[in-house]
């Protein structure tokens, strides 16, 4: 069902896709260090809290995607096309309350979550988060319209309307922030601008009729309650999932603040860093819903068992190359960053840590779930990923910074604690078969 050469169509532009995010992510960090720690931390608390408020809906987009993905491999085009309506119709509606809520309450939603942060921190995370609220509803469209396309196994048309956003972005950025001296306001109303374009590029190549899966007259379309039901069968848990492991982030990020605007402004600069070190694992990764969802939609349990472990080698061996690059290149990079000298030292320190967890077990904890999320397996994947994310990181990262008296690092190393628990569990898993009896289509 899969070539070499299928394999490598699909994963590449992945790749290129996640690394031009990661970079675009770095550049608006870069960007921004110029207005000050303050802007830095300002931003890093929203991104930290929005990752949580995107996961409510860009989560129905695996559901929708794997949905559709084992329609296809069942062969069954025209139930894939009423699940691709289906799945732009919940999504655009869940987002669209998401982000009125977080624009109208956003100042207590700061408050509830971060308690007092000193002044100008908060200043730039009110402005920066306003304008994020405002584009969650065209990031819900952009998402699953993306997903959409991966399911098809065309993952270089979201690779295009990605450079554009992006480098919509990066100029949006330097007019906002270097021309207007907007700040992380600036920051945030280009990445609005950016994500009004690639939801209408990306709706609009959907709606061609010679893509496998397309949309016709969005404007028309009616609920379904069945499909749709299958839809959040599989995106509700995967919702509370992403959810919860991002509620565990956050608390994290609470006790991150606790050390200071250098420990935020340094976590912030940490974090654009190491996702760098992970991005070609997770590109596998998003990959593996696709072929996944396929042999599984048509039954070849043989063909998704042989294929988990090619696509599992191959997500170790490319993010082992990365990291080896990047242990070269990480001074250069992090002299980039406008931040004050005990920012970047103690940057430095997280990044070399969380190399080491990424070589050893960052595929097994977040891409084996992926094989299970591909078969419907996402009961267990929430339950597991929910317990440990509490059990193991949140509780570990406060022992280990407050009562070991470890500060930020403490709470690098429970982060690493709650990644070996995952891989224990979803590797037993795998291998146990249980996976393989889920079924999700008709």
């Amino acid at each position: 069902m899969f070539s070499a050469r299928d394999l490598r169509n699909l994963i590449i532009p992945l790749i290129l896709e996640q690394l031009l995010a990661v970079s675009i992510g770095m550049a608006d960090t870069v960007m921004v260090s110029t207005a000050g720690d303050a802007a830095v931390a300002g931003i890093s608390l929203v991104d930290s809290m929005s990752v949580l408020l995107i996961n409510l809906f860009t989560a129905l987009t695996t559901g929708g995607s794997v949905i559709a993905t084992q329609y296809l491999g069942k062969g069954s085009v025209d139930r894939a096309k009423e699940c691709a309506k289906q799945l732009e119709f919940t999504v655009l509606l869940i987002s669209c309350v998401i982000g009125f809520a977080c624009a109208a309450f956003r100042k207590p939603i700061l408050n509830l979550v971060y308690g007092q942060i000193e002044a100008d921190v908060f200043f730039h995370a009110d402005r920066y988060f306003l304008m994020l609220a405002l584009s969650y509803p065209l990031l819900g469209v952009y998402s699953s319209g993306a997903a959409l396309f991966r399911g098809m196994a065309d993952s270089k048309t979201p690779l295009k309307v990605s450079v554009l956003m992006n480098v919509i972005n990066v100029i949006g950025n330097a007019i906002c922030i270097y021309i207007f001296h907007l700040g992380a306001m600036g920051a945030g109303l280009a990445t609005l601008i950016s994500r009004v374009a690639g939801s209408v590029i990306i709706t609009a190549l959907l709606m061609q009729k010679k893509r496998l899966i397309h949309l016709e007259d969005p404007l028309s379309i009616k609920p379904d309650g069945q499909m749709i039901k299958r839809i959040l069968r599989i995106g509700i848990p995967s919702g509370i999932e992403n959810s919860m492991f991002q509620i565990g982030k956050l608390l994290v990020a609470g006790m991150v603040s606790t050390f200071g605007t250098a420990a935020i402004a340094a976590n912030a600069v940490a974090n654009n860093f190491t996702s760098l070190q992970v991005m070609p694992g997770a590109s596998v990764g998003t990959a593996m819903l696709t072929v996944i969802g396929r042999y599984m939609g048509a039954g070849d349990h043989e063909g998704a068992k042989k294929n988990a472990i090619k696509l599992m080698k191959l997500a170790y061996l490319v993010q082992w190359g990365m990291i080896a690059l990047l242990l070269i290149l990480h001074k250069p990079i992090m002299g980039l960053y406008a931040v004050t000298e005990e920012s970047v030292a103690l940057a430095s320190k997280m990044y070399v840590f969380h190399a080491i967890g990424s070589i050893l077990i960052w595929p097994l904890s977040f891409n084996m779930p992926n094989v299970l999320r591909a078969a419907g397996d996402v009961k267990y994947t929430m339950t597991v990923s929910m317990v440990f994310v509490f059990l193991a990181r949140v509780v570990s990262s406060y022992l280990l910074a407050f009562t070991f008296n470890m500060g930020v690092m403490g709470i690098w190393v429970g982060m690493q604690i709650d990644w070996v628990f995952r891989s224990i569990f979803f590797t037993g898993r795998y291998i146990s078969g249980k996976w393989l009896t889920k079924k999700v289509i008709e």
